[in-house]
């Protein structure tokens, strides 16, 4: 659990840090790059540890499929509040289909 805590908290942070400045497109590109290199020193500080922790309990494959179905999660919720963007039927689609792939990559 404490994995997938870990992960979820480096998630929130790279994804303020990749896409949180797209609200605010007058601000000077470097200072969005500056703003966002030190937001994911932060993702890195959890996404570190949840990898060294996690690694043995799962595959190096099972981690990074966690990781990217968690950051699609994190990602929706995002887009949705922050960004004020609808997810639409077929982003609901392309979601079900990595979920599809995850089943495969879990299986013994």
């Amino acid at each position: 659990m404490r994995t997938i805590l870990l992960l979820l908290a480096s998630n929130i942070f790279m994804t303020i840090a990749w896409y949180g400045h797209l609200r605010h497109k007058q601000a000077p590109l470097f200072l969005v790059i500056l703003a966002s290199w030190l937001i994911a020193f932060f993702e890195y500080c959890f996404q570190v540890p949840a990898n060294r922790i996690g690694y043995g309990a799962f595959s190096a494959a099972q981690l990074k499929t966690i990781q990217e179905v968690i950051t699609l999660v994190v990602f929706s919720v995002f887009s949705v509040i922050y960004l004020k963007e609808a997810l639409r039927w077929n982003h609901a689609v392309g979601f079900l289909l990595i979920v599809a792939a995850v089943l495969f990559i879990f299986k013994k």
